[in-house]
């Protein structure tokens, strides 16, 4: 929460559009805050707010630092993460990356309006994650001899800030179109684009009793994301991450 409200702060201070989102917005609705068995916040960005977010952020924010590919060697998702630098966060799937507990921010850009286009666009960016991902995995931390040899291929692609420049600069588009989405490898299917319309504007909206910022057409966009997101998911769906954290010593 202190991580949001520094963001929050510095996107009104310098008139930024942010919106919670994907979870966190379910939550909001739904829960007046976070979802009982969630534990962490996703924020969208559009494309114009987030170039000048990741560009400016960290030269006026001590404690709290937003890291990501560029900035960070072992880092290698697709989209920044706000972190608290004070606190250690370990994540039982990557035990070996280490880093502050944190907000995901993610872009928002435009799509083709030909699904053929949507399509190639989702196929090359995917292509392009699954190879930065494998650069950066052990080779023979896997017992798949495709996933071996997969790895042993990637080493020959360009260089990994050329890969995630190559990505970064395919997902950006200029040209405005009637649907957006999450393009990183965190954001959902080509079915998980929505319209442009929901995000036109930014409006208020409670989450654990203070008020953040949320998209002006967010009842469209969760009803879109979840379908009938008012109804709780079965028990065995109610998944949550599995972490420690910890707070550092000065």
């Amino acid at each position: 929460m202190q991580v949001l409200d520094k963001i929050h702060n510095y996107c009104q201070e310098n008139q930024l559009t942010y919106f919670i989102s994907s979870g966190t917005l379910l939550g909001a609705v739904r829960h007046g805050g976070y979802i009982p068995w969630d534990d962490d916040i996703d924020i969208y960005m559009p494309r114009s707010s987030f170039n000048a977010f990741c560009e400016e952020f960290n030269n006026s924010n001590g404690r709290y630092r937003l890291i990501n590919g560029y900035n960070t060697e072992d880092y290698y998702y697709t989209f920044p993460k706000v972190v608290d630098t004070k606190t250690l966060l370990i994540e039982r799937e990557h035990t070996d990356r280490q880093i502050g507990i944190y907000v995901d921010i993610f872009p928002v850009d435009y799509v083709p309006h030909d699904l053929s286009e949507r399509e190639r666009l989702f196929k090359e960016k995917d292509k392009i994650k699954h190879l930065l991902i494998a650069k950066q995995s052990a080779i023979f931390r896997t017992l798949s001899l495709t996933g071996i040899i997969y790895r042993l291929y990637s080493r020959l692609a360009p260089s990994r800030l050329k890969l995630l420049k190559r990505f970064d600069d395919l997902i950006r588009n200029t040209s405005k179109t009637g649907q957006v989405c999450n393009l990183t490898d965190a954001g959902p299917s080509i079915k998980g684009c929505f319209n442009a319309d929901a995000i036109a504007e930014a409006v208020d909206i409670k989450f654990e009793n203070r008020v953040y910022k949320t998209m002006v057409g967010y009842k469209t966009y969760l009803e879109h994301t979840y379908g009938d997101y008012m109804t709780l998911p079965p028990e065995d769906k109610r998944i949550h991450h599995e972490f420690e954290a910890y707070i550092t010593k000065d």
